[in-house]
């Protein structure tokens, strides 16, 4: 990795941002495994190794900005933010409603469908 005069074989700031990147890459990847574990213990580690990785992520960005490494995004207009958590609070409760209609569904469904089972079991001279 190093050459005989100790120089990396890149640019600090270009390897810290590599590094960064691949970060924000990672934390996606664990909140796409949080969401798709079925498991309890191993949705709680992929939830555990997700907010590590922010944390870390979080830190390396400050140092990287401290040491300006790193452009510092300008600042979002509180209206534009309030804009996006009144929208995801919005979807949030769709879903929710969502959610909430169909498992009310199903359970009619099911008990719909568990009488009917009933009901021809007991109409079926074939069935013990």
């Amino acid at each position: 990795m190093y050459s005989q005069n100790n120089m990396s074989f890149m640019p600090e700031k270009d390897l810290l941002y590599t590094i960064l990147a691949d970060m924000k890459r990672t934390v996606r990847e664990y909140t796409t495994a949080t969401t798709e574990s079925n498991c309890p213990s191993v949705r709680q580690m992929f939830t555990d190794l997700t907010n590590d990785t922010l944390r870390l992520q979080g830190d390396l960005y400050h140092l990287m900005s401290q040491n300006n490494m790193y452009a510092t995004p300008t600042k979002a207009l509180r209206i534009d933010l309030d804009k996006q958590i009144q929208e995801a609070r919005k979807t949030q409760q769709e879903c929710q409603q969502f959610i909430q209609q169909k498992s009310t569904s199903a359970g009619v469904y099911g008990q719909s469908m568990h009488q009917q089972g009933q009901s021809t079991h007991q109409n079926n001279p074939y069935y013990m």
